[in-house]
C-alpha cells in the first residue's frame, strides 16, 4: 500500500501513514526546511529498515553532521522529496518526477493538508477582507489535479474546521462537488486529537474521499479513545531548563519513560533526546509568566491580560486576545492547540513549572503533537533550526491521530 503526500510540511500525515504500514512514493513540499526534515525522516526509516539504526543515533548525538548522514542513504531515496510549489505551472514537471518514482505502481492513497489560513476562523478575523480573494482558498483544485492524474482508491484532505463555514459554507460545497465530479464519494469528519490518545485539544476536519466500490463506513473512523493520562506525562522525564537553555543534539533523559510515552510510541528504548531547547525570554516576560503560573497553580484560573499590573502591560488593545499569556496546564488531560504562532513567541505556551519560568521547548511542543522523540526537525542550515522547528511543529498534523485513521482505512484498501 502506497501514498503520495501533497503539501507535506514536516510530515505529520506521512508519519501516521508510514507507522500504519503504508509506503511513501513521494512528498511534495515548497518549504526547504520542511524538505530537509522529510529527508532526515526518510534517512531514519531507511537505516532502521536495513538494521543500521545506530548510524542514525550518531546523527542525533551530533557525532556526524547532516551531509554525513545523507551520504549513508542511496540517492534515489531523497529524489522522492520534491521541493516545488504545487501549481498549474509546476504540475507537469511534478507529474513527470512522480511517474518515474512510482513506475508501474497504482497509487493507493493521496494525502495532504493544504495551507489552512484562508479557512481559519482566526485568520479570517485578522484579515481585513476576511481572506476573500486569497489564492489559498482554491488549493483544493490543485489537490484535485493529482486525483485526476493518479486516481487513488482513497484520499485524505486535512484542514481546519473553519473550512465548513468559510464563505458561508460555499467553499466546502464547491470542494465537495468538485471531488465528486472526479468520481469520489466524499464525507467530512470532525475529529479532536484528544479523542485519539493525544494530550492536546486540537480540532481538525478530515475530508475522506473514496472510489465508490470501496463502500467505506465513516462512522468507524470516529472511534473515541480518550487518554487517561494528563499533560504532566510529557514533561516528567525531561531535564529541567531555564529560559534560553537546552541542547539541540543529544540530551539525556532524567527518568525512565512512563506508560503514556510508551503506549503513544513517543519515546522508544533509545537514550537520545534532541531539540529540548527553550527560547530566551526578557525579564518582563518572565515576570508575566510567573504571575500566570501562580494564578493557575493556586486558583486554577487563567490570566487575563487586563489583570496584569499596569507596568507589565505593553499592548494598547485590551479588548481582544486577552488570554495571550497561557500556561500549558500539566494537571489537565490535554493542552491548548499547538499552532504555528509558537515560532514567534511562547506566551501562549508557558511551562507549568514556575521554577523553570519559560515557554515550552521544541521537544515538548512536538510531544504534545505526538511526534516521536527520534523525529528531528531541520532548518535550512544545520544547527540553526529552533524557529523553523517550532513553525513545522505548529503547522503539523498529529501523527498518532492520522495513524489510527490510516489503520482503519487499510482494510478497505485491501478488500
Amino acid at each position: 500500500m502506497n501514498y503520495i503526500d501533497l503539501f507535506a510540511g514536516a510530515g505529520g500525515l506521512s508519519e501516521g501513514f508510514k507507522k500504519a504500514g503504508f509506503q511513501p512514493i513521494a512528498h511534495i513540499e515548497m518549504d526547504l526546511a520542511c524538505c530537509f526534515t522529510l529527508k532526515t525522516r526518510l534517512a531514519y526509516y531507511y537505516l532502521k529498515e536495513n538494521n543500521k539504526s545506530p548510524e542514525y543515533i550518531l546523527y542525533l548525538k551530533g557525532e556526524i553532521n547532516r551531509d554525513q548522514l545523507y551520504s549513508l542513504i542511496p540517492s534515489y531515496i531523497f529524489k522522492s522529496v520534491i521541493n516545488m510549489p504545487i501549481s498549474d505551472q509546476n504540475n507537469p514537471q511534478i507529474f513527470q518526477i512522480l511517474d518515474r518514482l512510482k513506475g508501474r505502481k497504482d497509487i493507493d492513497v493521496i494525502i495532504g493538508g493544504p495551507p489552512c489560513q484562508a479557512y481559519s476562523l482566526v485568520g479570517r478575523a485578522r484579515d481585513q477582507n476576511g481572506m476573500k480573494g486569497d489564492p489559498r482558498n482554491y488549493l483544493y483544485v490543485q489537490y484535485g489535479r493529482f486525483l485526476k492524474q493518479y486516481k487513488p482508491k482513497i484520499f485524505i484532505f486535512e484542514n481546519v474546521k473553519g473550512l465548513l463555514s468559510a464563505g458561508g459554507g460555499q467553499y466546502f460545497k464547491n470542494i465537495k462537488m468538485y471531488f465528486r465530479s472526479l468520481g469520489y464519494q466524499v464525507e467530512p469528519i470532525e475529529v479532536n486529537a484528544r479523542n485519539f490518545g493525544i494530550l492536546q485539544n486540537r480540532e481538525r476536519l478530515i475530508i475522506i474521499g473514496w472510489q465508490k466500490e470501496l463502500n467505506i463506513s465513516i462512522g468507524k473512523l470516529t472511534t473515541d479513545s480518550k487518554s487517561i493520562y494528563k499533560v504532566q506525562s510529557i514533561f516528567e522525564d525531561l531535564p529541567k531548563l531555564s529560559a534560553g537553555e537546552g541542547k539541540d543534539k543529544y540530551t539525556c533523559y532524567i527518568k525512565d519513560r512512563n506508560n503514556y510515552l510508551k503506549l503513544s510510541k513517543i519515546r522508544d528504548n533509545t537514550k537520545v533526546l534532541t531539540q529540548h531547547v527553550a527560547r530566551p525570554h526578557t525579564q518582563h516576560d518572565q515576570e508575566v509568566y510567573r504571575i500566570a503560573v501562580q494564578k493557575w497553580k493556586e486558583n486554577h484560573q487563567r490570566l487575563r491580560y487586563g489583570e496584569l499590573p499596569e507596568r507589565l502591560k505593553t499592548h494598547h488593545n485590551q479588548k481582544a486576545f486577552l488570554d495571550r499569556f497561557k500556561v500549558v496546564a500539566d494537571d489537565l488531560p490535554y493542552s491548548q492547540t499547538i499552532v504555528a504562532h509558537i515560532a514567534k513567541d511562547g506566551h501562549y505556551y508557558i511551562h507549568p513549572d514556575i521554577n523553570q519560568n519559560r515557554s515550552i521547548s521544541v521537544r515538548e511542543a512536538a510531544r504534545l503533537q505526538s511526534f516521536p522523540d527520534d523525529y528531528y526537525f531541520e532548518g535550512v542550515r544545520e544547527g540553526s533550526n529552533r524557529t523553523a522547528a517550532f513553525m513545522q511543529v505548529g503547522n503539523a498534523v498529529p501523527p498518532l491521530l492520522i495513524e489510527k485513521i490510516a489503520e482503519m482505512l487499510k482494510g478497505y484498501i485491501r478488500s
